[in-house]
């Protein structure tokens, strides 16, 4: 589905995209990474709308660059909006077709059908300047849906959307993708990916970090330290017992909070309620700092400097 061969993508002095070699089959990914990471900056090179600066980038076997044959089979929905404010939503996806090569009854149709289907039957004959901002993700959803590709690619499609909106807009994706069709969803959200599918690529300052599913990631970080915060009374003392009982590497402190870093983080969970009982310690609040996706991407740039 694709292919990247040490692909880089420089703005001037700046790196968007930094050295990616990649190859995927068909099916579903998304594409996870905080803002500024590079997602946007690698989606447009597999659409063709920039060319890498070094590397070579096929998609579905052929180079994107000002391909319309390939453009047929690509359905994209970018994270900014390109929509029209005094035409409707119905009247904008029926013009795409068109310019797609569609004649005049079977854009209408599908025009209509893909608006209904991202549930917008009841407003898409209203002006786009009167939607919101989910509805217009909604339109734009529909408009890379329309033209039936077999290969869609989303940048940041939930971007507005409230949670019921969100859910209704996966259970379309899902549908969409049993016939065996192929997705990229680009998202800084790991649970909006979780949605749609299992499998992920890792991106951040423009170096692609990992591949693979929840599962394949978690056991890349098997013997790394995890951090865990914990909000105590006495986070000197609870540093101290912690410390004496081996069950922390090191520990660091900021008024009321102590992060402990663990190989053991197993041990350290089982056995803190019961050191807390003998030391008469409360603790306020307990979180592990490496369930944030920033904690995840900081651990896997270590590795790739050597530094873990």
């Amino acid at each position: 589905m694709i292919e990247l061969r040490n692909v880089t993508k420089l703005y001037g002095k700046v790196i968007g995209v930094n050295d990616i070699t990649l190859t995927l089959a068909d099916g579903a990914y998304g594409l996870l990474g905080p803002n500024g990471s590079g997602k946007s900056t690698l989606l447009n090179l597999i659409t063709g709308q920039l060319r890498p600066t070094l590397g070579r980038v096929r998609v579905l076997g052929e180079s994107p660059r000002n391909n319309a044959r390939l453009f047929r089979r690509l359905g994209y929905c970018p994270s900014g909006e390109g929509l029209y404010a005094n035409v409707s939503g119905y009247d904008w996806v029926k013009y795409l077709l068109r310019l797609q090569g569609w004649n005049a009854r079977d854009s209408e149709s599908s025009a209509a059908e893909n608006m209904e289907l991202v549930g917008m039957a009841d407003a898409m004959h209203r002006p786009i300047s009167s939607y919101s901002r989910g509805m217009r993700q909604r339109t734009k959803l529909a408009q890379a849906l329309a033209h039936n590709p077999d290969f869609l690619i989303l940048d940041e499609p939930f971007n507005g959307l409230d949670p019921v909106g969100r859910h209704e807009l996966a259970v379309v994706l899902r549908g969409w993708l049993e016939p065996g069709k192929s997705l990229l969803f680009a998202s800084h959200l790991l649970h909006e990916i979780e949605a749609i599918t299992q499998s992920f690529l890792l991106i951040c300052g423009g170096r692609l970090l990992a591949a693979g599913t929840a599962e394949d990631v978690h056991a890349m970080m098997e013997g790394l330290p995890n951090e865990i915060a914990l909000r105590c009374s006495d986070a000197h003392t609870l540093a101290a017992m912690l410390v004496r009982e081996r069950a922390a590497d090191s520990v660091s402190i900021s008024g009321d909070t102590l992060t402990v870093a663990t190989k053991q983080p197993g041990r350290l969970y089982e056995k803190l309620p019961g050191w807390l009982a003998d030391s008469k310690q409360e603790v306020f609040e307990m979180r592990s700092a490496d369930e944030s996706l920033q904690a995840l991407f900081n651990s896997l740039m270590k590795m790739h400097r050597g530094e873990l």
